[in-house]
């Protein structure tokens, strides 16, 4: 597509009325893990066909374009730098990156500004360089506290580290830091877990990610599991694995509040994501980025050097778009509210979602005392089997 990408009037018409957040996307990594499947790139993958440099040129004119598209953009409530390895690019990088979008969007007095950071390329000066640039949160990937775990997921820092890094950023002045688990590697024992997870609260975070692993097509660990190497995550393990982590969480004081998070208070909580769950509004810049305004998605070619190339041409590097019909919507508003706490709103529910409900109800999978007053939220069961409570309240 060209910069003649356009959003319709009825898209624009209720900006500034939802949440609207920043998302930009760093893709360079030093390694590639052997589980994700995120659009990244490694410096020998790219060759001297992209640089942080070139990416960077790219982003300042993608939010340049995106002002200019959007018309008169609300400031952004929430900044969330991902990738990718952002902490690659330094405090000083980031703080690039950051200014960038002040200078384009503007930042909310509140603005909750987040970026995720590999605990092997941080340091105290790197916290101290993010706080004094306006970062108010840091994402830590730690993953496991085992390094047999840290193997087979083909993660390279030392065990040790992603809470070094988490008391560094306490130090710099950072009250919310998050620290992500994966669970449900093969080879992860039920005290291997423990342990990651009583390495977590011995930190002092104030935030945890917990996610199962997924064997994602076209990943190194999924050869490895079609060729028999190492089995495929078993279900009754995540389930049990997800209970032990919810348990030890909550008895630590954090609660969770969306399926795969945890938080020590409401503040907490991290409000970009919060943005995604509740149909918010997002501009997602850098390559392979996704993008929502007013129930229209599109999505950013995915290459560092094309992205870099489109831009140059003065041109948005749109890949594809879609306009989600009303009944897409309302999937999507089902599939995500119901995964938070706080629950969706029953009054939401077409005739046949409130008969399943009722239904989810009785089976223990919808908490009762919730829906008296309206809302469907999960139980603790339900939690376990919140695709499948999905799958029951829109068919």
């Amino acid at each position: 597509m060209t910069s003649s990408f356009v959003l319709a009037p009825a898209a624009l018409s209720e900006l500034g009325t939802r949440p609207f957040g920043v998302y930009v996307h760093v893709p360079f990594c030093a390694t590639r893990c052997g589980y994700c499947d995120f659009n990244t790139y490694t410096a020998g993958e790219l060759g001297t066909a992209a640089s942080p440099a070139s990416w960077f040129d790219g982003l300042r004119r993608e939010l340049d374009l995106a002002v200019t598209t959007l018309g008169d953009p609300p400031p952004a409530d929430t900044v969330f730098v991902g990738g990718g390895t952002p902490s690659l690019l330094g405090a000083d990088g980031l703080a690039r990156v950051l200014d960038a979008v002040r200078d384009t969007f503007g930042l909310a007095s509140d603005v909750e500004v987040t970026t995720e950071s590999n605990p092997e390329s941080t340091s105290p000066e790197f916290f101290a360089g993010l706080r004094e640039a306006g970062y108010t949160r840091v994402s830590l990937g730690m993953q496991s506290a085992a390094p047999h775990v840290l193997r087979v997921l083909d993660r390279v820092h030392t065990p040790g580290r992603p809470t070094q890094a988490a008391a560094e950023a306490r130090a710099a002045g950072f009250e919310h830091v998050n620290l992500d688990l994966i669970y449900g590697t093969p080879g992860e024992r039920t005290a291997d877990l423990r342990a990651s997870v009583e390495a977590v609260l011995e930190a002092g975070v104030d935030h945890v990610s917990a996610y199962a692993l997924i064997v994602e097509e076209g990943t190194a660990l999924a050869r490895r599991v079609r060729k028999g190497e190492i089995p495929a995550p078993d279900d009754d393990v995540l389930a049990a694995d997800y209970e032990l982590i919810d348990s030890m969480l909550t008895d630590a004081g954090l609660r969770w509040y969306e399926v795969s998070n945890w938080a020590a208070s409401p503040d907490a909580r991290c409000r970009h994501n919060l943005g995604y769950w509740r149909g918010g509004d997002w501009w997602g810049a850098g390559p392979g980025a996704h993008s929502h305004v007013g129930g229209v998605r599109w999505w950013n070619v995915k290459h560092p050097a094309r992205y870099a190339a489109v831009l140059a041409d003065g041109k948005l590097p749109v890949a594809g778009q879609e306009e989600l019909t009303d009944s897409e919507r309302y999937l999507e508003r089902v599939m995500l509210e119901l995964r938070l706490a706080e629950g969706l709103p029953l009054d939401v529910l077409d005739d046949d979602g409130l008969r399943e409900a009722k239904r989810a109800v009785e089976d223990g999978l919808l908490d009762r005392d919730a829906a008296a007053r309206g809302h469907a939220v999960l139980t603790d069961r339900g939690r376990l089997l919140a695709d499948a409570v999905v799958r029951r309240l829109v068919t």
